[in-house]
């Protein structure tokens, strides 16, 4: 099975001049802790809810902040006619858990996430490539210094 069969097609992008309250409210609306960046209808970066408050907030940013300058760059994706066992692979290699798709003429078609892989292909992909990215971490404080 190809990616392109189970991946969501329906994708809003955000623009690397919106702002981090932009993409912090676009998230709310998704229900979603990650946000495509796109430009001239490229992907260009993706941005986090982790990204607002690590490379923002804690850095001093305000939330008028551009996208651009906390966005990851550099980003992880697939092609939409590769087999979901590929993918599945890399993600799990990689600890994602979720993929923008892109075709081959670099434009983003969609993104898939565990959740797709569940609920349109075999439910035991995702169940495998989440043991692969739910490792247990090395020991860390949760409480406030």
């Amino acid at each position: 099975m190809r990616i392109s069969e189970c991946m969501t097609r329906k994708v809003q992008v955000a623009s690397p001049d919106q702002s981090l309250r932009d993409a912090a409210r676009a998230m709310a609306d998704l229900d979603a802790g990650v946000h495509p960046v796109g430009e001239n209808e490229r992907l260009v970066g993706m941005i986090t809810d982790r990204d607002i408050a690590v490379r923002g907030i804690a850095e001093g940013r305000g939330p008028d902040t551009k996208i651009r300058d906390v966005m990851s760059a550099e980003v992880q994706c697939c092609f939409d006619d590769q087999e979901v066992g590929d993918v599945l692979q890399n993600m799990r290699d990689l600890k994602l858990r979720r993929m923008p798709v892109i075709s081959r003429d670099r434009r983003l078609v969609g993104i898939v996430s565990l959740g797709d892989l569940a609920t349109n292909g075999e439910p035991a992909w995702a169940g495998e490539a989440l043991g692969g990215i739910s490792q247990p971490g090395g020991d860390h404080s949760q409480t406030a210094h």
